[in-house]
């Protein structure tokens, strides 16, 4: 179910190697740095899937604590929708990250969290974070993240159907509600 998925953040990491590498004084990511784990987004239902299926590999009392830091970031979630805010702008903890700034499931992060840290664009609109050294203006190399989500979609259609394939599900959903993402 998940092999193309694999390939896919392989195919990723890859390229984020190689600009970590050449970029290596703008792209300011390392072990403990959080900022992309405070951003609202949800994800595909293949790597909704794919996270579940490692949370469940995770110990009881991770996955008590990681329950609790969801229904938190759930409730912030209801309050972005209920305000009409923008979620490019809206911070919301992740729940998968843990007291010492690590996430639970880095092995199992999204295309979202991977590609975080360097210069992107989606739908024609340029996106960096904020903490890097990346200057506006000039001109660098981007990871265009429209053809990744619709592989994502695609391989979501394959593993559930149109239906359930084409919704998306945040991490406080994987982790609240693990049965109805299995239902799917």
């Amino acid at each position: 179910m998940f092999t193309n998925l694999l390939h896919l953040y392989q195919f990723v990491d890859q390229a984020m190697a190689v600009l970590h590498e050449q970029f290596h004084e703008e792209v300011k990511c390392h072990k403990g740095c959080t900022d992309c784990c405070n951003a609202a987004f949800d994800v595909s239902y293949i790597e909704a899937r794919y996270l579940l299926s490692f949370l469940e590999t995770l110990d009881k009392d991770t996955r008590k604590q990681l329950t609790t830091q969801a229904h938190e970031a759930s409730k912030e979630w209801q309050v972005m929708i209920s305000n009409q805010a923008d979620p490019s702008v809206t911070r919301i903890r992740c729940p998968l990250l843990n007291d010492n700034g690590e996430c639970a499931c880095y092995r199992a992060r999204p295309v979202n969290c991977r590609t975080y840290g360097v210069p992107t664009v989606i739908n024609g609109e340029g996106h960096v974070c904020g903490l890097s050294g990346f200057v506006k203006g000039e001109s660098y190399p981007t990871i265009n993240l429209s053809p990744l989500q619709e592989s994502l979609y695609q391989y979501s259609i394959g593993a559930g159907g149109e239906s359930c394939g084409s919704k998306r599900w945040t991490i406080a959903e994987i982790i609240l509600e693990p049965q109805r993402l299995l239902e799917n």
